[in-house]
């Protein structure tokens, strides 16, 4: 099972075989298999007989293709560029045909051009493009005809630069728009800032009934679909007082306007008093702590006009406001700890690259059915990478369980402690636009730029792990060369010394929940921008990339959480396990030769330090032959996805708020948590007794107790005043070492002293 999901390293023969060895200087492809393609453009034709709606066909072994249509004209130009993979070529013959789309019958044959297979020349870039030739055309006797054809054909890579926009005869299943969603794309997060406005204050606000005492009102600001008020104002009067913070997130270019909107609160109704509708553009970007300026703005009232419309009339009160953009922080659309860049969003504080990441995305193997047709399980898989701002999506392969991608990708790097996101998906838009369906996920791996040795090209079958409400499942595998290199070593570690984020994120720190309501606002921005590019970047693809959501309730996480945390502490277990094995005498050597290390530390206390670090060297430099060779991946047993129940899962992925309806499964949720919950309020409540009994030695809640912690502490006071430091410590070094014949069993003096300290749990209700 462990084997099944284990990180498996490969040696593929990258660069097309020219170059070996996992340390080289990089050149373009060289991180991914080459792929040899068959290339046709179709440039334009001239001299055909007639006036047709002219197009050109190709077929290659019953693989078929067609330019578009062009109406009445007997010189048509289409300049298209067509290529199959020479793996699926099973013809020796290329048939090129011009055809009328106008003819009623027959197939509108004007004429033809049959090619051998094997004369085909062969390109490899950097030459220039093969300059295209015109052929005469001739029928299926091979007769000549009127017309000819201009056209070239190659042999060529995926280097070649007619590889984006050339349409694989592969794909002639897909039609309409689903065509533009099977080609690469590269795109590009928009510009996000923060949006910070103080509500300072209102005056000579109008409200409804002039005798109405200590009036509640609060502000409302809303930008886009983002909501926030306001507390409501203490000063209760008509010119209220708040100096309140709201923060949105807002993405360049800046097209909705900010509202705002002063309301008075009446029970449970809410009466607008004025508003005022601020554009962005015009709104100051600020860089550093200095606080901006602040403005006046008018409001405005609000009413119905006689054909139903909303109009808005002046009236005297205002607004005061101080509005700027944050520039000098860092807008997190991804959690923290898988962030793939922590640049501020104003450009003056970015600093140059540090290196350079490539990745070449080779294949996947044994992928799962993602959906099925005529009883026959198919999946049409790509894969999404992030890092940055910058996106990009690959071709899409169709009906296939074993993809062949390589292709090649790269990216600046302004810190090497990120991460990036590549993620595969099933394509369930081929067929035009499909409103209904969603990308289906097979699975995602996160690497972290850290971990890689600078220079080498790691070359890894990551398992594709995903999880569902039935279980953890491996829906295949995907293989990746990464190679993560830099022109100055000492820049890079320079980096090591600096602060994660930008210096803002410090000076004027923002609340946990701030964060995660501004993040929340990002991720929306980023998935719906680019939900508008062609080909889209689906919401649920940008959502699973982006990680939202992840940070909700779950017990498998909650479980996964607290052995990490067993095992950090199990390493002071170990040293409490070691220290008690000393003290019990199980090894009367070890024990004498601590013995006699503490006094030599007591003796000389300036090599306590240097023997501490010369120890932790020493670890270091032992565990450096043991190091990790591979990057980290997805670790089910880390996750205890292995161990989550069933129902865990459905909880786990349940909306938010729930949308369970049967009450027997909320009853059992909702118990189970309230037993969690009753273990932590044990360990708190434990926790804060043990405080307070330190705390009631010197309060006097016991009289007795603190009378004899006083008397203990003036018969310390002197003693520790007449003995020697060095002789103190060696006494309690020995004494906490002493032989078992001279222990008890029994609990400890002072533990029981402080065991029976009154604290404040008998004022528990």
């Amino acid at each position: 099972m462990e084997e099944e999901f284990n990180l498996r390293e490969t040696r593929p023969s990258l660069g097309g075989g020219r170059v070996a060895g996992n340390d080289r200087v990089g050149t373009a492809f060289d991180l991914v298999e080459q792929m040899d393609y068959l290339y046709v453009r179709i440039v334009k034709s001239k001299e055909l007989p007639g006036n047709p709606d002219p197009y050109v066909e190709l077929n290659l072994g019953g693989l078929k293709s067609s330019t578009r249509h062009l109406q009445k004209t007997s010189n048509p130009e289409w300049n298209q560029v067509f290529s199959i993979s020479k793996d699926q070529i099973n013809a020796p013959h290329i048939e090129i045909s011009v055809k009328d789309k106008s003819r009623g019958g027959g197939d509108g044959l004007i004429g033809m051009i049959l090619l051998d297979g094997i004369d085909v020349p062969r390109r490899v870039p950097p030459d220039s493009p093969l300059a295209p030739e015109w052929y005469r055309l001739e029928n299926q006797r091979g007769e000549r005809v009127p017309g000819e054809l201009m056209f070239a054909i190659w042999m060529g890579t995926q280097a070649d630069e007619a590889f984006p926009e050339a349409w694989h005869l592969d794909a002639v299943s897909v039609n309409g728009e689903g065509v533009n969603g099977i080609r690469s794309k590269v795109y590009l997060s928009p510009r996000l800032w923060y949006l910070r406005v103080n509500v300072i204050e209102a005056q000579e606000l109008q409200i409804s009934d002039k005798n109405r005492q200590q009036p509640e009102i609060l502000v409302r600001v809303s930008h886009g679909e983002s909501v926030l008020r306001t507390k409501i104002s203490q000063s209760r009067n008509v010119n209220p007082l708040w100096n309140e913070d709201l923060m949105f997130t807002v993405s360049e270019p800046f097209e909705d306007q900010l509202v705002l909107c002063v309301e008075e609160r009446i029970g449970n109704k809410k009466d607008e008093l004025g508003q005022c509708v601020i554009p962005l553009n015009g709104v100051e970007k600020r860089i550093d702590f200095k606080p901006p300026g602040s403005r006046w703005y008018n409001l405005e009232k609000p009413n119905a006009g006689g054909n139903g419309q909303r109009n808005a009339s002046r009236i005297n009160s205002r607004l005061h406001l101080r509005i700027c953009f944050d520039g000098g922080y860092h807008v997190l659309d991804e959690l923290t700890h898988y962030s793939s860049d922590l640049r501020a969003t104003a450009r003056q504080l970015w600093k140059p690259a540090v290196g350079v990441l490539e990745l070449g995305i080779l294949n996947a193997q044994n992928l799962a059915a993602m959906k099925s047709r005529d009883g026959r399980g198919f999946t049409d898989a790509y894969c999404v990478a992030k890092y940055g701002q910058k996106w990009i999506r690959t071709r899409t392969i169709l009906n296939s369980f074993n993809p062949k991608w390589n292709e090649q990708y790269t990216w600046e790097v302004y810190d090497p402690c990120t991460v990036i996101t590549v993620g595969v998906f099933d394509n369930c838009h081929l067929q035009g636009v499909n409103a209904g369906g969603k990308d289906s996920r097979i699975g995602k791996v996160r690497i972290r730029l850290s971990t890689l040795e600078t220079g080498r090209v790691y070359t890894h079958s990551y398992p594709l792990i995903v999880l569902s409400p039935s279980g953890v499942k491996k829906m295949g595998e995907i293989q990746l060369a990464v190679r993560f290199s830099c022109a100055s070593l000492f820049n890079v570690l320079q980096l090591y010394t600096q602060p994660l984020l930008p210096s803002l994120h410090y000076l004027q720190p923002l609340s946990c929940q701030q964060v995660e309501v501004l993040r929340y606002q990002a991720t929306q921005i980023v998935s719906t921008r680019l939900g508008r590019a062609e080909p889209p970047l689906r919401k649920e693809v940008v959502e699973y990339m982006l990680d939202v959501g992840s940070n909700m309730w779950s017990m498998r996480r909650s479980r996964a959480n607290h052995f990490r945390m067993a095992g950090i502490l199990s390493v002071v277990a170990k040293i409490l396990k070691w220290f008690d094995q000393i003290s019990s005498w199980k090894s009367p050597l070890m024990t004498g030769l601590v013995h006699i290390v503490f006094l030599v530390f007591i003796c000389f206390p300036w090599l306590i330090l240097s023997t501490v670090f010369l120890y932790l060297f020493l670890i270091g430099t032992w565990n450096y032959r043991g190091r990790p060779r591979n990057p980290p991946h997805m670790d089910v047993k880390l996750s205890k996805a292995d161990m989550a129940l069933n129902d865990e899962l459905d909880e786990e992925f349940d909306s938010f708020p729930t949308s369970v309806k049967q009450m027997e499964v909320l009853k059992s949720r909702y118990d189970r948590l309230r037993s969690l919950a009753s273990r932590v309020q044990t360990v708190l409540g434990d926790m804060a007794t043990q405080g307070e009994r330190f705390y009631n030695l010197l309060s006097w809640r016991d009289p007795r107790a603190t009378a004899l912690f006083l008397i203990f502490c003036l018969v310390a006071t002197v003693v520790l005043y007449i003995t020697p430091l060095r002789v103190v410590v060696i006494v309690m070094g020995f004494y906490s070492m002493r032989h078992p014949r001279f222990r008890d069993r029994l609990p400890s003096c002072p533990m029981n002293f402080l065991r029976r300290l009154p604290a404040r749990t008998d004022g528990l209700l």
